[in-house]
């Protein structure tokens, strides 16, 4: 069994060092192989330089590729072309894995069945998260963790299967295609779609994922990013994407003008919570800003469905 590590990395030279001194420390069991290639998302640091010094700790088993498109899923597909083992993994160069993740996948793709699996991420704060953030929001910061028992993905999982920690079957990614560049986060553009856009076509070739709670990841978050402002933004910017997906691929559920009837639901509960909130002067909490942010989801979505240009994000 071989594994491909895949790291898309943009200008994060000191934290990619944790990152790769967590691959190379974490126990390898008998009967894997594994390989770590670095995809140098066009950096301007000394991104190079780090992987070379750092190849003699992995006995030939690390590899640079360069990737001058910007874009995370430029960068993770170059990886994927890049790469032959038998399974594909993928993390971010913010992250570093749990001691046993390698063990973690060798015994999940143990059994043949399995197509695809993901798991938690476990916080690494730069400072302590601020009271207004809302746990429904979590994922805005890669804070996600769906519980402690092995749970199949699908419809009724509470979640997806994220992109910053995942390991699929290579043939099953050529089977559904590599991932979708027009919605991957670029530049500015805080787009966040490939993830969602992979996980919904595995779904619909019935592939079958598991969640592993022992496929653990640590994931820093920098204080930059604990901001209101940078929720908003995220917030929009998902919905975009999402609004760019349901143009091709429309949801099985009620639209108003193209946009999904429950995400009316959803801005105007939060537009009244707030409302109420400010005319009893109510102090900010995490409620009333997870109803702030249904509103900046549903302008995206709207904004991505029928205004946004996807010719732009190629060219981003």
């Amino acid at each position: 069994m071989q594994l491909d590590v895949i790291i898309p990395t943009y200008n994060r030279q000191e934290l990619l060092q944790r990152t790769l001194q967590s691959l190379r420390v974490a126990k390898v069991p008998i009967g894997l192989t594994v390989r770590v290639t670095v995809v140098d998302n066009n950096s301007s640091d000394d991104t190079r330089a780090v992987v070379e010094r750092w190849k003699a700790n992995f006995s030939d088993s690390l590899s640079y590729v360069f990737e001058p498109k910007q874009g995370r899923s430029h960068a993770l597909n170059a990886g994927i072309d890049s790469t032959d083992g038998d399974l594909l993994g993928f993390i971010d160069d913010d992250e570093e894995i749990e001691e046993t993740w390698y063990e973690t996948v060798h015994s999940a793709f143990s059994n043949p069945d399995v197509d695809f699996i993901g798991g938690p991420y476990l916080p690494r704060w730069e400072i302590n998260p601020p009271a207004w953030l809302p746990p429904d929001y979590c994922g805005v910061i890669g804070d996600m963790n769906a519980g402690d028992l092995i749970t199949p993905y699908g419809e009724d999982f509470p979640g997806m299967l994220m992109g910053g920690n995942a390991v699929l079957r290579r043939a099953i990614v050529h089977r559904v295609g590599k991932y979708l560049t027009t919605v991957g986060r670029s530049g500015n553009k805080l787009l966040a779609g490939e993830d969602d856009d992979m996980y919904r076509r595995l779904l619909e070739v019935n592939a079958k994922g598991v969640y592993h709670p022992n496929l653990k990841i640590f994931h820093y978050i920098p204080a930059q990013r604990l901001t209101k402002r940078y929720f908003r933004r995220w917030c929009f910017w998902r919905g975009v994407s999402l609004g760019v997906l349901d143009r091709n691929k429309p949801k099985d559920v009620a639209y108003l003008f193209g946009v999904p009837r429950y995400l009316f639901g959803q801005a105007a509960r939060g537009a009244l919570r707030n409302l109420v909130a400010r005319l009893k002067s109510t102090n900010n909490s995490a409620e009333l800003f997870a109803g702030e942010l249904a509103v900046w989801d549903i302008m995206g979505f709207f904004y991505g469905k029928h205004l946004y240009r996807v010719d732009r994000a190629l060219d981003a």
